[in-house]
């Protein structure tokens, strides 16, 4: 079924109206119903927030630090601050791999960053342009660290080799017959791959499939043969033992199963190693670049020094200019701050933490601008019902009520923009990268760390705006303006003798 354009803008209209209907009638009721203390309430609320957000909760027994809320201290940031590298890897000229053989090929790159000793990276896959994408920042403490060794390093084929038993020595390495007896080697395998296959119990259990060529077969004959009933026949990839089967019977038709406590990602990944080391082709590096740690910590010191000085700017002229709205405003810029990155750093137990970038922080400070917009359209509604003679809660509830279709619609067509954004430029397993695949099939994900996490850090503070904002903001003004001291539509922007004036003027 196809929808046109204007059939969705139809639909998307119809529905913003009816979620706005609603949030209007509620919001007259909501309104009038509010109690003086919910401004407390609300308020301690979004200090105890911002401060958990902040600070975290940890918990000290001696040298070990027990972590139950991540704080800002926990954020993990990008290559573009931390410094780093970013490569992409490519097959030779003139072959086109397979999907399975970019997955082997990923696994060999993750397995040579963990040995030496890169464990914050990421690695994409653009199967349509034949793409490896890995980046990795520096490492800590590394003054001598040579990211054109590693990333050669990283790009070589993998050994995959096949060793009677599994001796080895201090360091892990093999030694004795282990080191002597090299059964098979990536070559004589033809694939791998998991598959699903009955058990003993009458049920069904994910193996690992092996597929020999003659060669293989033959000698994987002879050695099985040998060991059967108890010997073992390791599997290496490189000097990194990665399974250590038992041999149950001789394997004479050219075909193996290895056999475990698998699942279905755990026998994909052991297969994705398997093939790896039978990769007819050693990786080409695309594209290469680097960025310092210094310039990147440089450049994130300036823009937090920035963002701290506009903001207090900002604050000022809110309170200045709207005075009480303006002051709510204030509070509820805090919380929906400290909530985008609540959400960046993993302080909510059901999320996984994402990684921050340079334009991931031009994504908090434009949410912020849609913050204040949001505010401002509010605080201007209101003073407007007081110069047209409305009560104080006649002039908040119709203030709100005025403001809420226009933020709405702006704050959705953001909502839009970020979840594009994350889709066209998305790692390809992502949710929005997924959706909108069919439509964004040309982009690929070499961008992802950099646009993706402007895309998700707009999108998160949009729609923290809406809740801290409009539903927040609404509460602590209503209940502000029960207390009598604050009941002067002066604390709301409007002074009649002004207004007066203006009159007179005309």
């Amino acid at each position: 079924m196809v929808i046109s354009t204007v059939e969705f803008e139809k639909s998307a209209k119809y529905i913003i109206e009816k979620i706005s209907g609603i949030f209007e009638k509620k919001g007259c009721l909501m309104v009038r119903k509010v109690k003086k203390h919910v401004f407390f309430v609300v308020f301690l609320l979004i200090a105890a927030f911002v401060m958990s957000v902040i600070f975290g909760v940890s918990y000290y027994y001696g040298d070990i630090k027990t972590v139950y809320i991540k704080g800002v201290e926990d954020i993990r940031f990008g290559i573009d601050i931390k410094g780093g590298v970013d490569v992409a890897f490519t097959p030779p000229d003139g072959i086109d791999a397979e999907d399975w053989q970019l997955d082997a090929a990923r696994e060999v790159i993750v397995q040579r960053m963990i040995t030496i000793g890169i464990t914050d990276y990421e690695s994409y896959i653009d199967y349509d342009n034949d793409k490896i994408i890995v980046r990795f920042p520096w490492k800590e403490g590394e003054a001598d660290f040579d990211p054109e060794a590693a990333v050669k390093e990283l790009g070589e084929t993998a050994e995959l080799t096949f060793r009677e038993g599994y001796e080895v020595d201090e360091n892990g390495l093999p030694t004795g017959i282990t080191e002597e007896n090299i059964i098979l080697v990536g070559s004589d395998i033809r694939e791998a791959f998991p598959a699903n296959a009955p058990n003993q119990f009458g049920g069904s259990e994910w193996v690992v499939s092996l597929q020999l060529n003659s060669e293989g077969a033959a000698k994987f004959a002879e050695a099985t043969s040998r060991l059967a009933g108890g010997g073992v026949i390791s599997i290496w990839m490189d000097d990194i033992c990665i399974s250590a089967p038992s041999v149950n019977e001789a394997i004479t038709t050219g075909s193996a199963q290895i056999t475990g406590n698998f699942t279905a990602q755990s026998a994909k990944a052991l297969a994705d190693k398997i093939n790896s080391g039978a990769l007819p082709f050693k990786l080409v590096t695309a594209s290469f670049s680097t960025i310092s740690p210094t310039l990147g910590l440089r450049a994130l010191d300036a823009m937090v020094l920035a963002g701290i000085i506009a903001f207090c700017f900002i604050a000022l002229f809110m309170m200045i200019t709207y005075r009480l709205p303006g002051t709510v405003a204030v509070i509820a810029l805090c919380g929906q701050v400290a909530g985008t990155l609540a959400v960046i750093s993993g302080y909510f137990g059901f999320m996984h933490s994402s990684i921050l970038t340079i334009p991931g922080i031009a994504g908090i400070i434009l949410a912020v601008g849609m913050g204040v917009d949001s505010n401002i359209i509010i605080s201007e509604r209101i003073r407007e019902e007081l110069e047209v003679g409305k009560t104080l809660d006649g002039a908040i509830d119709s203030g709100f009520k005025r403001a809420f279709t226009a933020i709405f619609d702006s704050n959705v067509t953001m909502i839009l923009i970020a979840i594009i954004l994350m889709g066209a430029f998305g790692t390809p397993d992502s949710l929005f990268s997924k959706m909108l695949k069919p439509i964004f099939f040309m982009f690929g994900p070499s961008t992802a760390g950099t646009i993706y996490s402007f895309g998700y850090t707009l999108l998160a503070g949009v729609i923290l705006n809406l809740f801290f904002g409009v539903f927040c903001s609404r509460l602590m003004t209503a209940s502000l303006s029960k207390f009598e001291a604050f009941r002067n539509p002066k604390f709301y922007g409007y002074s009649p003798k002004e207004s007066k004036l203006k009159e007179g003027g005309k």
